[in-house]
């Protein structure tokens, strides 16, 4: 099997703040700013697609893609709790329709781990009124914006947090990182409240984020949207070494299975997967001696995405959708050979009748990278940030033929 079911989505993704620039109402921008910063570098213009929005989706559809998942920023729409920004909607308007003219299918994410710093000062996801504030964006948002979006992805890897802060736990409790508590303090925020999306207590945030997915998933359908809606995760391929079964059972649980049992019912699931977590007695453990290795340090090993397919799906009951996959790498023939294998796992799961409807590589340009800064190059298209003039790569031109025949 080569060939893809007719109507298979083929996209591209990017996320507002990793490629817009200048979003001062985030709260990571006093995270990246701080002398002492846990960032590498600063977003700062980004790769300017605030304004170059146009040009980008234009060489979407040149390569022949079908698809573009973008976020609309929270920040900038509600940059103070009592405030909505008419000009920022008006601008991701614009945006949709810039795709729409184009032939690409608008799939939109509400929350891409960005949040206005207001909200972040307050407690953040950590805080029970996070629900209904997100339901409260979610509202206005679908309101303006949802006659034109196609796809809907309310919180992008709400799960994320979790992983990291259980990953954190295996070696000890987890606490607020000092470096965090000085940002807060320099902008005048109590270091107890302060809680960005990556970065808090995500024991408190989890359930929180499942129940404002839900939430704003009704706030958005309430508005007359049609779109259908959907999360997407940070799916874990968890593999046990020797020893590590009953591990890999509980992180598998508790990363994967408890998010995937609460979207039961949902119009899909984004799955989003990079690579696979080999698993000990005591925890993850770090890729085999010898293994290539991504710019991120995890394994090159894209056969994790036709796993955790099969995971979703048989858990949530979900259509699934591939929000996320690629590699970061300088190499772009790794990037085809990454995505080729991928890819023939996707086919596999749709041989044996699991409902993929499409696949959304990421990403669609070299960005900012978030802690990593722009070190790592996971887009199908070269930025040069010097002049913003866009290059596309051989990777861009190989997938945007696949999505043209439907098939590898």
């Amino acid at each position: 099997m080569t060939s893809f079911p007719k109507g298979f989505i083929w996209g591209t993704a990017t996320a507002a703040h990793q490629v817009e620039g200048g979003n001062t109402a985030s709260d990571f921008w006093p995270l990246e700013m701080a002398p002492n910063s846990i960032f590498a570098e600063p977003s700062g213009d980004a790769c300017d697609h605030y304004h170059l929005y146009d040009r980008d989706i234009a060489l979407l559809q040149q390569l022949g893609f079908g698809a573009y998942r973008f976020s609309i920023e929270w920040a900038r729409i509600q940059p103070e709790e009592k405030f909505f920004s008419q000009a920022a909607l008006d601008h991701y308007r614009r945006v949709l329709g810039t795709c729409l003219t184009h032939g690409i299918i608008p799939m939109v994410t509400f929350h891409h781990f960005t949040s206005p710093l207001w909200f972040t000062r307050d407690g953040g996801w950590e805080d029970k009124s996070a629900v209904d504030r997100f339901a409260r964006y979610c509202e206005r948002a679908g309101k303006a914006l949802g006659d034109l979006i196609a796809y809907v992805c309310t919180i992008n890897e709400a799960n994320l947090p979790l992983m990291f802060t259980r990953y954190t736990e295996l070696a000890r409790p987890w606490r607020r990182s000092r470096r965090i508590s000085e940002v807060a303090r320099s902008i005048g925020a109590d270091p107890e409240r302060f809680a960005p999306f990556l970065f808090g207590n995500a024991n408190l945030a989890a359930p929180n984020l499942i129940a404002a997915h839900k939430k704003g998933a009704v706030a958005i359908k309430a508005t007359g949207c049609t779109a259908p809606v959907g999360i997407t995760l940070a799916t874990q391929d968890f593999h046990a070494e020797p020893g590590g079964e009953a591990m890999a059972k509980q992180l598998d649980h508790h990363i994967n299975g408890q998010f995937f049992e609460a979207m039961r019912g949902d119009d899909f699931v984004g799955v989003q997967t990079y690579s696979r977590t080999r698993v000990g007695a005591r925890g993850p453990l770090p890729a085999a001696e010898g293994a290539e290795t991504t710019q991120m340090g995890y394994e090159f090993y894209p056969e994790g995405l036709e796993a955790t397919i099969r995971n979703a799906a048989k858990v949530s009951g979900c259509p699934i959708i591939v929000t996320e996959n690629g590699i970061g790498t300088e190499d772009d023939a790794r990037r085809i050979a990454y995505t080729e294998r991928a890819l023939k796992g996707v086919l596999r799961c749709i041989a044996d009748g699991i409902d993929v409807r499409g696949y959304i590589h990421w990403s669609m340009m070299d960005n900012y990278e978030w802690r990593e800064g722009y070190r790592p190059r996971f887009g199908l298209i070269e930025v040069d940030r010097t002049t913003q003039q866009r290059k596309p790569k051989p990777s861009a031109y190989w997938l945007g033929e696949v999505a043209k025949h439907n098939a590898l």
